[in-house]
């Protein structure tokens, strides 16, 4: 178990060993309603007609924004280190293929 220790000690956040480990997502839903937004995290695999929601995380609409700040701070962070993030502008096309060719049996 690892503990990490944020703002000189003031809260202390353990990450046991299976969450360490992370959950591989390729597409993220994000609904809300008046008290809060939820994104399910999801992964889609080629081939596959059904993708399963691996995580989901409720926020309050100020977590939400606090997170989009942060997350808009670490996409420059990278971008500063490793260049340009390239997004299109119509997302995934389905079937996702993943550039590989398509299998066959």
């Amino acid at each position: 178990m690892e503990d990490k220790n944020i703002n000189n000690g003031q809260i202390n956040i353990e990450l046991d060993e299976e969450t360490a480990q992370g959950v591989y997502s390729n597409l993220a839903v994000i609904t809300h309603s008046s008290s809060e937004f939820v994104i399910d995290f999801v992964r889609i695999m080629p081939g596959v007609p059904k993708a399963k929601v691996k995580s989901r995380v409720i926020l309050t609409p100020e977590h939400a924004k606090r997170l989009l700040l942060a997350l808009k701070e670490n996409v420059a962070k990278f971008e500063s280190q490793f260049g340009n993030v390239k997004v299109t502008e119509q997302g995934p096309i389905m079937p996702m293929t993943f550039g590989g060719p398509a299998g066959e049996a």
